[in-house]
């Protein structure tokens, strides 16, 4: 069943039978850096969040599974996080499968869940995170209008030495 919906990808919520496919993406050591992650999770700890913690309002966060609409294949995730309806803000995280990537996935995804943020949850901002290696997502976030709002210095530790990590916020102007 699909939540929301442009001409490329589909967003729904994430459910237990998406478990094994959020499994690869999770445990891929290639995004660990970018996602911040030292240790791979078990199937089922990711069953056990995708039925017990995927809930927005007493969770703070919610997993979204994004769709390819030509086919209705999984190609990647999106996340509302830290999600703070007191003071109308959250934070936004995406994942995109590797042989979808460079092809607009993202930047859809995006379009839609800053449309639902700020339409149906009625959100004053939205931010979001890079490491300042990870080009292709700073790009992504300022073509989508997100504006650097700060840099925080040697964040993450690689064992080349540190990188930064910048700071986007996407402020709803209606």
């Amino acid at each position: 069943m699909m939540f929301i919906k442009n001409d490329k990808v589909a967003l729904r919520v994430a459910e237990p039978n998406d478990a094994v496919i959020i499994f690869s993406w999770e445990n891929d050591m290639q995004v660990w850096r970018d996602s911040e992650t030292r240790v791979p999770y078990s199937l089922r700890q990711i069953e056990q969040f995708l039925l017990n913690n995927n809930n927005l309002y007493s969770e703070k966060q919610l997993r979204l599974m994004i769709e390819d609409t030509q086919n209705g294949q999984p190609i990647g995730c999106i996340d509302i996080y830290d999600f703070d309806d007191f003071n109308s803000r959250a934070g936004l995280g995406i994942l995109i499968d590797e042989k979808y990537r460079g092809q607009g996935f993202a930047k859809k995804a995006i379009e839609l869940l800053l449309d639902y943020c700020f339409n149906t949850l009625l959100l004053n901002q939205v931010y979001a995170l890079a490491l300042a290696t990870n080009i292709n997502s700073i790009k992504l976030f300022e073509s989508l209008g997100f504006k650097r709002c700060g840099e925080r210095k040697q964040w993450y530790k690689t064992a080349d030495g540190f990188i930064d990590q910048i700071e986007f916020q996407y402020i709803n102007r209606k």
